[in-house]
């Protein structure tokens, strides 16, 4: 197998930070059909995070035949015996593209976490180089410490915010949506404060970061994708009370604007599906973080 032919089995993740573009351009959703395969592509789309499932699957299966999808097929999930269903999970092993809407990754993971669904996932990603894509909720479910409840509005605040258990398609990442738009920097600061082993990653809505596993990553859309690293960090959290303030020095936080894409060192120069075609080499403060999100998990 040649190595162009390789690199195009790694599959793709496009993280989406919730309320893509589904009218204009349709950018986001534009790309998630073409790393699925374009026109030869079929797409399941999974809308269980949702308490109003026919309308997210009426919403995407409209724009993704628009786009010129081969096929459009819903994953129907009202319980967790469906997501354990072998045809069923079948489906979705079998499909070049796998859409999570949004709504609740709680409810999310409550219907597919441990099941022959989410098992099916990972088969697709890992053996045939599927794209799965997310948005909103179906962003935070990729990882595998998952956001799962909690707020923080001003100030990071011990206690504040729950993690759970994701599908873990990225491992040592936390995911927030909407970021900027509902200014969840403290949220994102307070899980870090808590959890400086992870990397915190805030995506902005109608903004995705793309994800070509072992290659590297990409942001488009109309926002930005913030990252903040704790893990040299000085705090007092642990000596604090809960709903303390703590104290965060020495928090390192990258902005990577629409339009950022970067490589892995040992990747530049080789073929990839990242835009631009000149990707660069990552930068030496990030290149933790994109070693994390592109690692090539064994196959399962």
């Amino acid at each position: 197998m040649n190595a162009a032919v390789d690199r195009s089995q790694h599959g793709h993740l496009v993280i989406v930070g919730g309320h893509e573009d589904r009218e204009n351009s349709k950018e986001i959703l534009s790309r998630f059909v073409e790393l699925s395969g374009g026109g030869k592509a079929t797409i399941a789309v999974i809308t269980a995070a949702s308490k109003v499932p026919d309308e997210m699957w009426k919403r995407y299966n409209a724009v993704f035949t628009e786009l010129g999808a081969r096929q459009v097929i819903r994953i129907d999930l009202p319980d967790r015996a469906a997501a354990n269903d072998p045809a069923l999970a079948g489906r979705v092993r079998n499909a070049d593209g796998i859409f999570m809407t949004g709504g609740d990754q709680k409810r999310l993971l409550a219907m597919i976490g441990g099941t022959l669904m989410d098992e099916a996932m990972h088969g697709a990603l890992k053996q045939r180089g599927a794209c799965i894509g997310g948005t909103s909720a179906g962003a935070s479910a990729m990882c595998g410490h998952m956001l799962a409840d909690g707020k923080a509005d001003l100030l990071p605040e011990k206690g504040s915010v729950s993690l759970g258990a994701g599908l873990g398609f990225v491992q040592r990442v936390v995911i927030d949506q909407h970021f900027s738009e509902r200014h969840r920097l403290a949220r994102l600061l307070t899980i870090v404060a808590q959890n400086p082993y992870l990397l915190g990653v805030g995506i902005d809505e109608d903004t995705a970061l793309v994800v070509e596993r072992g290659v590297g990553i990409e942001v488009i859309g109309a926002g930005s994708v913030t990252v903040v690293d704790g893990r040299a960090m000085i705090s007092n959290v642990a000596d604090i009370p809960s709903g303390g303030t703590p104290q965060l020095i020495d928090v390192r936080l990258h902005l990577l604007p629409a339009g950022s894409s970067f490589a892995l060192p040992e990747e530049v120069g080789h073929p990839n599906q990242l835009r631009p075609d000149t990707t660069r080499r990552t930068p030496d403060p990030l290149t933790d973080f994109v070693r994390n999100v592109t690692k090539r998990n064994p196959v399962s």
